[in-house]
C-alpha cells in the first residue's frame, strides 16, 4: 500500500469479513450499519482519505485510485470471503473493487444506492447546486424528519460537511458522479450482487439500481418502499434484514456445526 496513504479503520465483531464503505456523507452514515452487522460478522469501517479531517494524498485523485487503496487493504490483511458494503459513493468504490478483484477475496457485494454510472436521461442530480433544502428534498423520502439547517450548526460540523463536499467534488466531479467506462467493467463482477434502493430516492433514482443491475451478471434489485438515498437511515430494519440475509447467502465458507 502507498505508505503516503493513511486509511484509518474502525474494527468490530468477529466472523465473515465485511468492508463497509460510507458515501459523501462520511462514516456517520453507515455507522449504525456497522454496529449491525458487527453482531454476527467482522465489520471494517475505514474513513476515505478527505472526509473527516483523514489526509488525502495529492496523488489521490480518482475513485478508482480508491479502490486500489482498498484492493491493497484486503490483500495486505490477508482477508478472504468479503462482503463489500457500499452506500452512495462508497456503492461506486465498491463496484470498481468487484470488477477490479483479481485475487478473489471478495466474494460478495452490496451496493445502496450507488452513484458511478450514467443512465441516460436521467442525470444523477447536481448535490453541488443545491442549498440545505433542497438536498434534503431530493436525498429523503421524509425531508422534514431529516433535514437540517446550516445555521443551526456548530462551526466545526459546518466546516467537516464544507470540507468533506470539497474532496467529493475533487474525486467524483469531472466527470460528475461517474465513470463512462465503469459500464463496461461491471460484467467483470462474478460475485453475487443485491441492489439495494430507496424508491424516494431522487438524487440516484431507481433507474440507477434497474441499470446496475442488467450490467452485473448476478445481480437484483430490491426496492425499499419510504426511503431516499440512505435506506440505512430511513429504514434500517429493512435493510439490515436484506443485507445480512446476502451476507449469510454469498459466503464460500462451509458452515460449521453449533
Amino acid at each position: 500500500m502507498n505508505p503516503d496513504l493513511s486509511l484509518p479503520v474502525s474494527e468490530a465483531g468477529t466472523g465473515r469479513p465485511v468492508l463497509l464503505l460510507h458515501g459523501g456523507g462520511g462514516p456517520a452514515t453507515v455507522a449504525g450499519l456497522a454496529e449491525r452487522l458487527s453482531t454476527g460478522a467482522h465489520t471494517l469501517t475505514p474513513v476515505h482519505p478527505g472526509w473527516d479531517g483523514v489526509e488525502r494524498p495529492a496523488g489521490l485523485t480518482r475513485i478508482a485510485d480508491l479502490a486500489l487503496a482498498y484492493l491493497d487493504l484486503l490483500r495486505d490483511r490477508r482477508l478472504e470471503d468479503v462482503l463489500i458494503v457500499g452506500s452512495s459513493l462508497g456503492g461506486w468504490i465498491a463496484a470498481e473493487m468487484a470488477a477490479r478483484d483479481t485475487a478473489g477475496a471478495v466474494t460478495g457485494l452490496v451496493l445502496i444506492d450507488a452513484v458511478g454510472i450514467h443512465v441516460e436521461d436521467e442525470p444523477i442530480t447536481d448535490v453541488f447546486a443545491l442549498d440545505a433544502r433542497g438536498l434534503a428534498e431530493h436525498s429523503w423520502h421524509d425531508p422534514d424528519r431529516f433535514h437540517v439547517d446550516p445555521a443551526d450548526l456548530p462551526p466545526a460540523e459546518l466546516a467537516r460537511r464544507q470540507d468533506n463536499m470539497a474532496t467529493m467534488r475533487a474525486l467524483a466531479g469531472d466527470p460528475y458522479m461517474h465513470d463512462p467506462e465503469l459500464p463496461h467493467r461491471l460484467g467483470r463482477v462474478r460475485v453475487p450482487t443485491l441492489l439495494v434502493w430507496g424508491e424516494s430516492d431522487r438524487v440516484v433514482t431507481p433507474a440507477y439500481g434497474a441499470a446496475y443491475a442488467a450490467a452485473i451478471p448476478d445481480a437484483r434489485l430490491h426496492l425499499v418502499p419510504r426511503a431516499g438515498h440512505l435506506p440505512q437511515l430511513e429504514q434500517p430494519e429493512t435493510t439490515h434484514t436484506l443485507i445480512e440475509a446476502h451476507l449469510r447467502r454469498t459466503t464460500t465458507r462451509p458452515a460449521t456445526a453449533g
